[in-house]
């Protein structure tokens, strides 16, 4: 018995019957097993080593440009990751499974956060980061062949957003963190900033979940394993899940949607449309790479997941290189 086989064996014994179990996993297009690792343990190293999740350290969360001490995709991702596996393992899921698909669940998001989302979709027409992640790992790295992730992880990846839910129990533990993680990180931030307080937050709130963000992840992380102890599905007990949704209709009215982020958050936007409307009219000024993907995928999407893939930083070098003057001192 190899590494792999016995981790598996151990999954088979301790985890709990509805888990997701490595031996049991699919793939689209099928590999030769690895001796040492199960299938969701290279799922996460194949993540974790693509160049999709390396982008992610230099892609807005939700503060463009705040500084150092602030969350960019890369770090809501790894605390997402962390949320979700203290979860699993308490309730005897599958934690290799879990780390995979909270590492991955934004690999197709833009730059500039939701702002280069909605730019997207409204030059294309439909757009959405979720699904954008679904055509980075099928597409993207390893010399073009894509990740070859296990469909349990793509799953999860896809649902953990959008009206669809999740099939695994694995995966709804990653869609619940997602939420409260960036509620938390994104208020914790958001008193960094200056744009809020804790003193501001809604009375429901602040009774029911506490005022500091750790705080509030605490009392949900030990609700949530408390509720789904020993039952297949994923639970929040309607007394917190109500404060979390006053939660967030706090943080849209006085974070997200604040006329001061708005404003910046247009500008992103402006870069997005601008970068998308020059590469249509000319393509040529696209690295070669991306031409190559025009008989692939055709020219509109090529031109997406370029645009998409890019980091704040390199979208707006590129938009300085094409649309401002150049003037010399």
């Amino acid at each position: 018995m190899n590494v792999r086989e016995y981790t598996e064996d151990q999954e088979q014994k301790n985890l709990m019957p509805w888990a997701c179990k490595s031996a049991a996993s699919h793939r689209l297009t099928e590999e030769t097993q690895d001796d040492l690792r199960t299938a969701f343990q290279r799922d996460r190293d194949r993540i974790i080593h693509s160049k999709a999740f390396r982008a992610l350290k230099h892609k807005t969360q939700v503060y463009l440009s705040p500084g150092d001490h602030y969350r960019t995709r890369l770090t809501h991702s790894m605390e997402v990751s962390q949320i979700s596996r203290t979860i699993g393992r308490a309730l005897r899921l599958n934690e290799d499974m879990i780390e995979a698909a909270a590492l991955g669940h934004d690999l197709g998001h833009t730059p500039f956060g939701h702002a280069g989302e909605r730019a997207i979709n409204k030059y294309t027409g439909h757009f959405t980061h979720n699904e954008q992640s679904i055509r980075v790992v099928t597409y993207y790295g390893r010399q073009g062949r894509g990740l070859n992730l296990t469909t349990e992880v793509q799953d999860a990846i896809l649902c953990h957003t959008g009206s669809k839910l999740p099939d695994t129990p694995e995966g709804a533990i990653v869609r619940r963190c997602d939420r409260i993680c960036y509620l938390c990180s994104d208020l914790d931030d958001g008193i960094r900033v200056g744009l809020v307080g804790p003193d501001k937050l809604p009375g429901m709130v602040a009774m029911r979940l506490g005022t500091e963000p750790t705080q509030i992840l605490d009392i949900l992380v030990h609700n949530i394993v408390e509720c789904s102890a020993g039952k297949n599905k994923i639970i929040l007990d309607s007394y917190y899940d109500e404060a979390v949704e006053e939660f967030r209709n706090f943080m849209f009215a006085y974070v997200y949607e604040c006329p001061s982020l708005e404003k910046e958050h247009h500008k992103a936007e402006h870069v997005i449309m601008s970068l998308l409307d020059l590469y249509v009219k000319e393509p040529q000024l696209l690295p070669e790479e991306v031409r190559l993907n025009f008989e692939r995928f055709g020219k509109m999407t090529a031109i997406v997941d370029y645009v998409a893939g890019l980091t704040d930083l390199s979208a707006v070098r590129m938009f300085n290189q094409y649309f401002v003057p150049k003037v010399s001192e």
